[in-house]
């Protein structure tokens, strides 16, 4: 907490004289009359500890130090009504004190500083602790959304041509005001004492980072988001090699999913020489576990290739039958809760159909709140469709074809398959999805007008069911 001048007074046991200082100003100094030359930041109050004997003296003085007086705050001990009428007459603040006396005021005052300064500094640091392991976990776009936690305000991040980055709090409706004071555009600014922060050394500016405090005049705000600009300058000058390997495992899956000779000597390189390989689909029920740096090391003490991709999430991939036994044991013993689906194996050439297989597995681990479930312990699914040749298979998933658009399956089919999957629960549906339940309703109303299938009758439910899982196979 940065003192104030109400409190500083408070805690001499004294009162404050009204004048062009309110009494809410944080407090940044105090020095002694005879030191006393300049004032500090507009927004911070310099106090100037002066014996009530000289105080008169230096108010009537008329040169420049009694001029910059008057927008200091006096500290002095005691003093009657002449020192009152005196410090009135000036139109300058002061405190009175009662409790120390006139060679005790300097060094309380110092000491109840430096005190709050220390606490100011710890609380700095602490907040740099999480900072850093926001900018682990997040990049940039975690430091800006940690930040704005922590100072109960809004950030914006921008580059050095002024478009947004990221932002975090209210940020995104107030743009620009953020670019306006970055850029110095002549506009009219709504939020006062907008703290920008340059993000890089010198010249070198790589972008700009507007912060906006609940708390216009805290110190440790601007402390917080100068230190958040070095390190998200350090962040943006790193190059994030697992960014590439990203890229390239969803190209290699890609090719994979897309089968042919061209997936079988994909894998024949990444060298995976069994003719026969199971799909995989791994989730976390914490969003706080990275589940790509947790199975990398995994799949190196198993000896076993890095063929996975991720997305929304959801880590999927392929492994021979021993390997993804191995990943399942290790699921069912992780301390915290993992989601794992294991499709059926399939020739290297027609992979797809394993990792839809994966997928379904999935979608049931997760809504029965199993760790592991195999697509051919699933009963249902494996009786009909293992029974059923691809003619029929495409009949059924013809079924949703009015949800199609130019051909292609989305935002409704999507819609409905998460529908589905939570059971019909309005709320963990429209959650899943990140849209408002109402929103939600006039998807599935749409739904049933095109299909003409109602998601009240269990037998619809059922068949929409199935040519959602035809359309995957």
């Amino acid at each position: 907490m940065v003192r104030d001048v109400g409190s500083v007074a408070r805690s001499l046991g004294g009162e404050v004289l009204p004048g062009a200082v309110e009494v809410s100003r944080p407090v940044e100094a105090i020095v002694p009359l005879e030191e006393f030359s300049v004032l500090g930041s507009a927004r911070f109050a310099t106090l100037v500890a002066a014996p009530a004997a000289r105080l008169a003296e230096a108010l009537a003085g008329g040169d420049e130090r009694s001029m910059l007086l008057r927008d200091a705050v006096l500290v002095t001990h005691g003093g009657g009504s002449a020192l009152r009428s005196s410090v009135a007459g000036a139109g300058v603040t002061a405190i009175v004190a009662t409790a120390p006396a006139d060679d005790l005021v300097l060094p309380t005052v110092t000491s109840l500083l430096a005190v709050d300064q220390a606490a100011e500094e710890r609380a700095v640091v602490a907040a740099m602790r999480v900072l850093t392991l926001a900018a682990r976990r997040g990049g940039a776009a975690g430091v800006v959304a940690e930040l704005a936690h922590r100072t109960d305000g809004w950030v914006v991040l921008l580059d050095r041509h002024g478009q947004v980055i990221t932002t975090a709090g209210a940020g995104g409706l107030h743009v620009q005001d953020a670019q306006a004071v970055a850029l110095g555009r002549p506009v009219r600014i709504r939020h006062r004492a907008l703290q920008v922060h340059p993000v890089g050394p010198g010249e070198d500016i790589s972008a700009q980072l507007v912060l906006a405090p609940r708390t216009e005049t805290s110190a440790r705000g601007r402390e917080l988001g100068s230190q958040a600009a070095a390190l998200i300058d350090l962040i943006m000058r790193t190059h994030d090699s697992s960014r590439t390997e990203r890229l390239g495992r969803s190209v290699m899956m890609d090719v994979l999913l897309a089968g042919g000779s061209g997936a079988a000597r994909l894998l024949r390189q990444l060298g995976v020489h069994e003719q026969s390989l199971s799909g995989f689909a791994l989730a976390s029920r914490s969003a706080g576990i990275d589940i790509e740096r947790l199975l990398v090391p995994w799949l190196a003490e198993l000896g076993a290739a890095q063929v996975f991709t991720e997305q929304r999430g959801v880590v999927t991939g392929f492994l021979r039958g021993d390997h993804a036994e191995e990943i399942a044991s290790r699921v069912e013993a992780y301390s915290s809760v993992l989601y794992l689906g294991l499709g059926g194996e399939a020739a290297a050439e027609a992979l797809e159909r394993s990792a839809a297989e994966a997928r379904q597995a999935l979608e049931v681990a997760r809504a029965d709140a199993r760790r592991v479930v195999r697509y051919a312990a699933i009963p249902t699914i494996a009786y009909v469709f293992d029974r059923l040749d691809d003619e029929t298979t495409r009949r059924i998933g013809h079924l949703l074809d009015p949800l199609a658009r130019e051909g292609v399956h989305g935002e409704l089919t999507e819609t409905l398959r998460v529908f589905l999957t939570a059971n019909g629960a309005w709320g963990s549906a429209a959650a899943t999805l990140g849209v408002h339940r109402q929103t939600l309703a006039g998807r599935i109303r749409r739904i049933e007008a095109e299909t003409g299938l109602s998601m009240a009758d269990p037998d619809d439910r059922t068949a929409a069911w199935l040519a959602l899982r035809a359309l995957e196979r």
